[in-house]
């Protein structure tokens, strides 16, 4: 994402309008930007790998800071259960005492500790002295980190402070802030989506002062306002062999971790479809999550062969890393399938994920798929209900919340037959989670950038 978010947008257009020499240095390889047209330096760093050390002084940090702001807050209580461990492994052995420890020592003091502890162990490594010296190389004015929590990023960020070369991390995603960890270390600035991401950073990192915040929207939307990307209704069809006289539904996937319930729920579609229970015959498109495979439906691909699938076409960048998730990459290509997909189908359906704001931003009504609680066979994602970004979503009666079958079929119906009718309240979600308009997101983050060098 932030390779879609920063590379596939016009950021890097803009920077270089606003500074006199622009830098990528790049934790993917560098093959990765073969055929892309960038007009800039091109770096590849070697990454970081955590040894237990490390592990064990961020771990320290990340449950830290879980511990100090779970009460009151679901989304992270939810996290904070999620991460304990049970194993007998000696990560496993670790993680039961860092709970231990941190459920007395959690203030945002020993917070601080524990990430200065955390760089200690790094400090005198190759690959940070490495970064060290390729900055004093470069001679930056800023270093400017599109993702603020990858672990393999606290070394690069040791070396820019030691260096005194300022540093402005963006707020990833909308539910950064209010249900996950600690950042990987501190910044300088924060560049976020809007004010209530504003108030969240305040709030869940008391250190961090109002000036030091800019909100300038996010770039995640920015490509479905450039022309560069999409293509024609009839190339649309044609794409995903849709028939043009029949309303798509598109159902978007989580991955598995988060959204295991998705070929139910598909299934329970593509059976209504059959039944005839909705009022208007459909096309169904289904779009897998681009974070796995598409094996786990396959047998309903096999079962339902009028369901139409949409693959995105991401590639896996290096396969020997880490944080294996990090290198897997949009192609171009997919940016064009996306961009389609929302402007042209006629509902979204998905498990309250992301894509709820990207079809909204396309005037398109949403429905919101959470069968699963705990007293069902079901995996419970209507506890995502309670978390902080959830709630927004719920209040704002934006979207369609179906708990069964029943109340999916009837939402299913209303979206197609009055879509416009929570387009006021999803205006005001919109507003709510995304501050800026979406045209010249990029020139607005450059020219903040530019202003706090």
């Amino acid at each position: 994402m932030g390779f879609r978010n920063f590379i596939l947008s016009d950021f890097v257009i803009e920077a270089q309008k606003q500074f006199s020499c622009v830098v990528l240095l790049s934790c993917l390889p560098k093959e990765a930007y073969a055929d892309l047209d960038l007009h800039c330096d091109i770096i590849e760093l070697d990454v970081f790998e955590e040894t237990f050390t490390t592990w064990f002084f961020r771990k320290l940090k990340e449950v830290a800071h879980l511990q100090l702001h779970r009460k009151g807050n679901f989304g992270i209580t939810d996290n904070f259960i999620a991460n304990h461990s049970r194993v007998n492994t000696p990560r496993g052995i670790a993680t039961r005492f860092i709970y231990r420890f941190t459920s007395s020592f959690c203030s945002e003091k020993w917070i601080k500790k524990y990430n200065r502890w955390q760089q200690l162990t790094f400090v005198n490594h190759p690959i940070t002295k490495g970064y060290k010296n390729l900055l004093q190389h470069l001679e930056l004015d800023s270093l400017f980190f599109t993702h603020q929590r990858p672990p393999y990023i606290a070394p690069l960020l040791l070396a820019a402070e030691e260096l005194q070369v300022k540093t402005t991390t963006f707020i990833f995603s909308w539910d950064n802030l209010a249900s996950k960890g600690r950042m990987a270390a501190d910044f300088d600035r924060y560049l976020v989506w809007s004010d209530l991401m504003k108030q969240e950073l305040l709030t869940f990192y008391t250190s961090i002062k109002s000036e030091q915040v800019a909100v300038v929207g996010t770039p995640q939307f920015e490509p479905y306002v450039l022309p560069r990307y999409g293509y024609s209704l009839i190339e649309y069809h044609q794409r995903f062999e849709l028939d043009p006289t029949k309303p798509t539904l598109l159902f978007s996937c989580g991955d598995v971790s988060t959204s295991p319930n998705d070929p139910i729920y598909i299934e329970t579609i593509a059976n209504a479809m059959v039944n005839q229970d909705l009022e208007q015959t459909v096309n169904l498109l289904v779009r897998t999550s681009p974070a796995e495979s598409p094996k786990r439906f396959a047998f309903l691909a096999e079962k339902y062969p009028f369901i139409r699938w949409n693959y995105p076409q991401w590639v896996q960048a290096r396969s020997t890393h880490q944080e294996s998730w990090s290198q897997r990459i949009p192609t171009v290509a997919d940016v064009h399938d996306l961009k389609a997909v929302l402007q042209y189908s006629a509902v979204n359906i998905n498990m309250l994920s992301t894509m709820s704001l990207d079809f909204m931003l396309f005037d398109k009504p949403v429905v919101n798929t959470v069968f699963g609680n705990s007293s069902t066979n079901l995996a419970n994602d209507q506890r995502f209900l309670q978390y902080a970004h959830i709630e927004y979503v719920v209040d704002s009666g934006a979207t369609y919340i179906t708990k069964n079958k029943e109340q999916l079929i009837e939402a299913i119906n209303k979206a197609l037959t009055t879509p416009d009718a929570k387009l006021y309240q999803q205006k005001a979600l919109l507003n709510l989670q995304i501050g800026a308009e979406l045209k010249g997101t990029s020139k607005r983050i450059a020219s903040v950038l530019a202003q706090w060098k």
